[in-house]
């Protein structure tokens, strides 16, 4: 899989983790910070891998990368937290004009996925490429076009408004159907996340129970 010279990936670690009790990308998860799934599985697609964390003094742990400019750390724009002045730091952020955002805690976070909707974000003139389900838009497993995202997630940001997809409206989002999902990442489980420590542990127990899939979901 080759690299489009023009993505940024950047991994959302800023939340406040309220229900987890800590934060999730520190807690440990089959025996390493949780962080390393979306960093291991991501790094080798992104021409440049940000993540946004309001706990730099918690991910030592990266120095190395970071030392190596394989990774930055950023902190969030808005000191006020929430999801869509969250975007608005990966977004502004980033150096290249296609940005994929993924959030820190989804356990299988697939660059097979990114790959198709970078490929379909590029072949198009939308403004970014979104993945639907059953449970509606996932934004963030999706791809944006910088140049043409930015202003518009920065307007509703500064409205006040919270939710992701607040700006969706005023933005040709291109729909990545369940079926063009399927076709990239045939596996699924690209939107599980955990939440709470019982989420977390039930998730482990299922992955160490089926061993074998874990290795075909990333090998």
């Amino acid at each position: 899989m080759s690299k489009s010279q023009n993505l940024t990936i950047v991994l959302q670690a800023g939340g406040e983790s309220r229900r987890m009790g800590r934060s999730k990308a520190t807690v440990p998860f089959l025996g390493e910070p949780m962080i390393w799934r979306g960093i291991n599985r991501l790094l080798p697609l992104a021409d440049e891998f940000i993540i946004t964390t309001n706990e730099p003094q918690n991910l030592s742990f990266l120095d190395d990368l970071v030392g190596l400019g394989k990774i930055r750390l950023v902190t969030d724009a808005y000191e006020k937290r929430g999801a869509l002045r969250g975007i608005y730091t990966a977004v502004n952020a980033a150096s290249k004009e296609y940005v994929a955002l993924v959030a820190c805690d989804m356990i299988f976070p697939s660059r097979n996925l990114i790959a198709a909707e970078l490929d379909a974000l590029m072949a198009s003139d939308a403004d970014a490429v979104v993945p639907v389900t059953g449970h509606g838009y996932e934004p963030f497993h999706g791809v944006y076009r910088r140049s043409t995202c930015l202003p518009k997630i920065f307007e509703a940001a500064e409205a006040g408004k919270d939710s992701a997809r607040a700006w969706f409206g005023e933005a040709k989002i291109l729909e990545f159907t369940s079926d063009m999902i399927a076709a990239a990442e045939p596996r699924g489980g690209c939107f599980i996340n955990v939440n709470t420590p019982e989420e977390l542990h039930e998730a482990e127990r299922k992955i160490l129970s089926r061993a074998h899939f874990e290795r075909e979901q990333f090998g």
